[in-house]
């Protein structure tokens, strides 16, 4: 087949437009193998959960046309402070988590032969920013967003950080979409782009850890997740 220098050319340069009009988003695995996090109301790690939904993310953001590194997928332990800044050159740093709850509300029951600790007191998804990342209105505005994006697919925010109580006392940054102000969080305030902290739900709720567990529900969520980047990094669907 016949070929022109002129047309090859063109259309390197159209497949480089589509792929350079995607944002670059970064996203965190919270916790490691060392530390995972929060043990659910079935003994499964938060780590785990947080991995899932990070790959189905990672699916979900590439489909939509994003560029997308992944921190801490390897499981190791790494300094908190060092995760951000690796996604230096990036659009938005997002940190997936699983949430849990004071200690004072935890009961237990024995799933499987095995004693475990679990609170069905709270439910749903939470977003955190911080005011001393120097992208704050970015951040929120990606924040709610998500927070938006999350509602709309059925999920409702938890809300109960915001409670006038010890360990948590959250401020609404943005009460609607379940976005809360964390000022000092490592991951956050450390970035150097905007950046916010996506709690997926309470996995100590035993309910709701059966919600996440299914492979559904985090396709949901990721293609939330993916649209609402979409929308306030302001790139093209």
């Amino acid at each position: 087949m016949r070929t022109f220098p002129g047309a090859v050319f063109l259309a390197l340069h159209l497949i480089g437009s589509i792929e350079a009009r995607g944002a670059g988003i970064a996203v965190d695995v919270g916790h490691y193998l060392g530390e995972p996090g929060v043990i659910s109301a079935r003994g499964a790690t938060e780590f785990e959960y947080n991995l899932q939904l990070t790959r189905e993310i990672e699916v979900a953001l590439k489909h939509a046309g994003h560029r997308t590194l992944l921190i801490g997928d390897d499981g190791l332990g790494e300094d908190l402070s060092r995760r951000a800044p690796r996604a230096s050159g990036m659009d938005l740093f997002i940190s997936i988590h699983h949430d849990s709850v004071q200690p004072r509300f935890f009961s237990t029951w024995t799933h499987e032969g095995v004693e475990r600790q679990y609170s069905d007191r709270f439910s749903g998804f939470s977003l955190f920013v911080s005011r001393v990342n120097s992208h704050t209105d970015a951040s929120l505005k990606c924040a709610s967003a998500i927070g938006r994006a999350m509602r709309q697919a059925g999920f409702v925010p938890s809300r109960y950080h915001a409670d006038p109580i010890l360990g948590e006392n959250r401020p609404f940054a943005d009460e609607e979409n379940g976005v809360h102000y964390f000022d000092n969080l490592a991951v956050l305030r450390t970035a150097g782009i905007p950046a916010l902290l996506f709690e997926a739900g309470v996995i100590v709720n035993r309910d709701e850890e059966l919600r996440l567990r299914d492979p559904a529900v985090r396709k949901r969520m990721a293609e939330g997740i993916a649209a609402a980047v979409g929308i306030c990094l302001g790139w093209p669907a």
